[in-house]
């Protein structure tokens, strides 16, 4: 079994935006824990304030010095592709080659798209391509392109990351064409709201189509520990209700890890058996209860993991 790793996923405040100080306490706190990315949440408009990551992640890397920034993920289709090449080359150089791209296509609140004058009919064609234009902006100079709805001429993108031949894409979703992307983009796919055996399905689905060569996995996990199974589901299905504005009562089971330190390492576990090399944890408690959840996942949960190898 490969390796698993464990990163920290934020944006997702379905019990209000917290402050700037905050945010970045919460950055410094998951370095020191051992957590190996720090994911930030990407849309527009939203049920609940999200900030614009680019943003973010450069006051993040400003604060810290070996965790790895991400996008988690970024919603293409909203953005031109020239500015979010430029976007993450900028987060690369200052972070000394810590950028990643997450990257993904949305859809989920139609308004983010009406204020941007994109279809949503559209998404999936503007992520693919401009995760072609990102690449070529990225590796090659002068670079052109020439899409259905992008399009550049012999063009100069500079500087360029410091990683080569570009910073890791890791392409989210869980749809068969967002699976294709996957394989078609990606250095990795990151998956949500998905079962272990979904997820093994698709992680194969994925293999066919790159005629076997690598590609990396992870997986968006809410996670609640708590004294009692009962206790965690309780607040992950209301944190869960907020954030969505529907019903997760009939979910929560199948796709967060709740309860007991051991009874989040058995869901995680099955998971990992499933194919999962990466985590990114949201924990499903107010922000006061964030930094506690954030020791207690590194400190009882990740050191079951710490030797697992194939």
């Amino acid at each position: 079994m490969s390796r698993v790793s464990f990163g920290v996923s934020v944006g997702s405040f379905a019990a209000g935006l917290v402050s700037g100080p905050t945010l970045l306490d919460w950055a410094d706190l998951s370095e020191r824990l051992g957590y190996e990315i720090f994911w930030y949440r990407d849309h527009l408009l939203w049920h609940s304030p999200v900030l614009d990551p680019f943003t973010t992640l450069g006051a993040v890397a400003g604060r810290t010095s070996r965790i790895r920034l991400a996008p988690g993920v970024l919603l293409l289709p909203l953005r031109q592709p020239a500015l979010v090449a430029k976007a993450i080359a900028t987060l690369d150089v200052i972070s000394s080659g810590r950028a990643m791209l997450g990257a993904g296509i949305g859809g989920e609140f139609p308004k983010e798209f009406d204020v941007v004058g994109v279809s949503p009919s559209e998404r999936g064609r503007r992520a693919d391509e401009s995760l072609e234009a990102i690449r070529r902006l990225w590796t090659t100079s002068p670079a052109s392109f020439k899409g259905e709805f992008y399009a550049f001429d012999e063009a100069v993108m500079q500087p360029v990351p410091v990683q080569r031949p570009h910073p890791p894409i890791w392409i989210g979703g869980r749809s068969d064409a967002a699976l294709r992307r996957a394989a078609r983009f990606g250095d990795a796919w990151l998956a949500y709201f998905v079962s272990p055996r979904r997820f093994r399905e698709s992680l194969d689905k994925i293999a066919t189509e790159r005629d076997g060569r690598a590609c990396g996995a992870g997986l968006i996990l809410y996670v609640c520990v708590a004294p009692t199974r009962e206790d965690a589901r309780a607040a992950a299905a209301q944190y869960l209700a907020n954030e969505y504005r529907q019903s997760f009562d009939a979910m929560v089971d199948r796709f967060c890890a709740l309860g007991s330190p051991a009874d989040c390492v058995e869901t995680i576990r099955s998971f990992a058996d499933a194919g999962v090399e990466h985590f990114a944890v949201i924990p499903t408690v107010p922000p006061a209860q964030v930094p506690e959840q954030l020791a207690r996942v590194a400190e009882e949960i990740v050191p079951a993991f710490a030797q697992r190898s194939s």
